[in-house]
């Protein structure tokens, strides 16, 4: 009998890309505080920025004991980069124009092939 949803495999790999999930957004997060942060002279959010990006770094690090380096990597950078510019225009009125978006999309198809060409060694 097959188990698929539940087997061990499967857990690890749903852990580990939750895991990632979480990395982007504590990444996001951070650099979200390091603007308050007004260049670290702001000591509320500089401390909240400096405590979710170890939080972000102790995830993928986590992350990559699962995941290659060459999936994991691009994925949490990009999608963090991508995360931050739709904050700054959505949340903090940052202004957005066609080269901004055409950057955006051309990070996300970055991400997808390296991830689409990577070699997957954690059956991920």
């Amino acid at each position: 009998m097959n188990d698929f949803p539940y087997s061990k495999q499967n857990l690890e790999s749903a852990s580990t890309w939750t895991l990632l999930g979480l990395a982007i957004c504590f990444e996001i997060a951070g650099t979200i505080g390091l603007r308050f942060s007004e260049g670290f002279t702001e000591p509320m959010p500089a401390t909240f920025a400096l405590v979710v990006f170890t939080l972000a770094l102790y995830l993928v690090s986590k992350v990559m004991r699962h995941l290659p380096v060459s999936i994991a990597y691009p994925i949490w950078a990009g999608s963090g980069t991508v995360g931050v510019a739709l904050v700054g225009v959505l949340a903090l009125d940052e202004s957005i124009n066609t080269m901004k978006i055409i950057g955006i999309l051309m990070i996300v198809v970055g991400v997808i092939l390296i991830n689409m060409t990577s070699e997957k060694k954690s059956g991920c």
